[in-house]
């Protein structure tokens, strides 16, 4: 099941969320994070998270399987005021054990879906250039207009060039 969580329900959720970023970076992810990730740091994150929920500009999308949330993806607004037919991807995450299931297809699909109910036109972010994320990406249709190079470090330390994409909807 995919939906998007509440505030309230986001907050209940902290400790499973904490644990898969937790994941996803001890398995290599590039997701601004480094290596070995504290959990009252992870749990911080998704704290700071809760305001922009609570005020509909941030989008906690789930995937749920067996009971437990299995992976989730951020679907952010634009913030500044002449952006606001676009969005951003956030912290596409899915915890190892459910990986190779759809998942992140699933959470994706759902994040454009919602985008179109709000209206969005244009969905842009960024992943590591060259990955299997990037090439996950791609197959669903976001298109890579450049890089930047050596932009952020790995969970490793080793520096990353970082791809930048875009998808019209």
């Amino acid at each position: 099941m995919v939906r998007i969580l509440t505030a309230a329900e986001f907050e209940k959720q902290i400790t499973r969320l904490a644990e898969i970023l937790i994941d996803a970076v001890d398995s290599g992810a590039g997701v601004s994070f480094m290596k070995p990730l504290a959990r009252d740091v992870a749990e911080d994150f998704w704290r700071g998270q809760i305001s922009g929920i609570a005020a509909q500009k941030t989008f906690p999308i789930v995937a749920e399987l067996d009971g437990t949330i299995a992976g989730l993806v951020l679907l952010m607004r634009a913030w500044a005021p002449n952006q606001p037919h676009r969005c951003d991807v956030a912290k596409l995450l899915v915890h190892r054990d459910f990986r190779r299931r759809g998942v992140a297809t699933a959470l994706m699909q759902a994040l454009e879906d919602k985008a179109k109910a709000l209206k969005q036109s244009l969905i842009t972010f960024d992943a590591v250039a060259n990955s299997p994320a990037s090439r996950f990406y791609q197959k669903l249709g976001f298109i890579c207009v450049g890089t930047y190079p050596n932009f952020a470090y790995s969970g490793d330390g080793k520096l990353d060039d970082t791809a930048l994409f875009y998808k019209e909807i």
